[in-house]
């Protein structure tokens, strides 16, 4: 992955690109100590430094958030080993560590940063999010709509065997209740991206009013 990338950047600045833009995320493996790999932001992760290395005239980073569209897809709220329907997931879902936000608003995020121009610091990051969530709010705001949700607590190791691909799973949860979805640096990379993106980020309460109608 970083060569492919060291070759993109050789690329792009030999056609005169002069600003690049790279979608990242926490380096997961480094923040816990290599107790969780998380490939799949540790990878781009590690990517930074040879965007950062690259020669270009500006670099920017761009965090994209836990997807509001997940809760129609792979996320979607399924029935629960003792009744009902919801979420049972392998963390605590009272922690309010999920940054979440509305995939569309990445795109947003990018088109503001190549207008910023001049305005925008080199080496800016910057946070797409629609605001910070738990588990217990997601069920709430769409209980308000007319769902009838929950979400359970399920152990962790019980989670890793539940079905394919649940141990990253696990893993990725495990990683939000540690640092939280953005990791220790989300203040600051949120505020950036509030700054330069004009009306801000969509809420999950306006987005599932629209989109998880009961």
């Amino acid at each position: 992955m970083v060569f492919d990338m060291a070759s993109v950047g050789k690329a792009a600045r030999s056609a005169g690109i002069q600003h690049l833009i790279w979608s990242t995320l926490p380096d997961v493996e480094s923040l816990t100590g290599g107790r969780l790999k998380l490939l799949h932001f540790t990878g781009k992760a590690r990517v930074d430094a040879v965007v950062r290395s690259s020669g270009f005239a500006r670099r920017t980073f761009v965090q994209a958030p836990f997807y509001f569209q997940n809760f129609l897809g792979l996320m979607a709220p399924q029935p629960l080993p003792n009744g009902g329907r919801g979420w049972a997931v392998p963390m605590h879902p009272a922690l309010r560590v999920i940054h979440a936000g509305d995939v569309t608003e990445v795109g947003r995020t990018v088109t503001a940063a190549f207008a910023a121009g001049d305005g925008l610091p080199d080496g800016c990051v910057l946070a797409v999010c629609g605001g910070r969530y738990s588990w217990n709010d997601f069920a709430k705001t769409l209980n308000a709509l007319g769902h009838h949700l929950k979400a359970v607590q399920m152990p962790a190791d019980v989670y890793a065997v539940s079905h394919p691909g649940a141990h990253e799973v696990r893993e990725t949860f495990q990683s939000f209740a540690e640092h939280t979805y953005f990791g220790p640096q989300h203040k600051a990379h949120i505020r950036a991206a509030h700054a330069f993106v004009p009306g801000g980020f969509t809420s999950f309460a306006d987005w599932a009013r629209v989109h998880m109608k009961p």
